[in-house]
């Protein structure tokens, strides 16, 4: 099982997102007043807390969400699961679409560092089921998707 460690959210795409603690998941759209909300497959992205850790270990200053991330959660090594995979956080029902994504322009983080992680450790979820996150709770899975 997984705890939620932060829970992030912005106005604006191409911005860092910042963690405002708790957050309403709405089915088929996302989560409430963020920018990457709407009827896509990208609509609340996860980042490993270990894989977060590991690149500050290497002297990068990053707040959660400066990767652009919605949740934080330690736990899971998120990019390991297959596409299909759901999971379960109270009430809401993610399921895993997209395992990374390009970058078409660096960020700010890959600028300082020469890396950014999110395009290779970032998962992408869409919402079955809405309902509230908050920081502190168990995110688990529900079903592994068959390989």
């Amino acid at each position: 099982m997984g705890k939620v460690i932060a829970v992030c959210t912005s106005r604006q795409k191409g911005t860092q997102k910042r963690n405002v603690g708790s957050a309403r998941f709405r089915a088929d759209w996302g989560i409430e007043n963020d920018a990457h909300a709407g009827a896509w497959h990208r609509q609340v992205s996860l980042l490993s807390h270990e894989r977060v850790e590991e690149f500050r270990a290497r002297g990068a200053v990053v707040d959660d969400g400066a990767f652009g991330e919605n949740l934080v959660v330690a736990g899971y090594d998120f990019k390991s699961l297959p596409v299909g995979t759901r999971f379960q956080c109270n009430d809401v029902v993610l399921e895993l679409t997209q395992i990374g994504k390009q970058c078409h322009a660096h960020c700010e983080i890959y600028k300082v560092m020469g890396d950014c992680i999110m395009p290779r450790e970032g998962v992408f979820t869409r919402v079955l089921h809405g309902g509230v996150i908050s920081v502190g709770d168990e995110l688990t899975i529900l079903e592994e998707a068959p390989l």
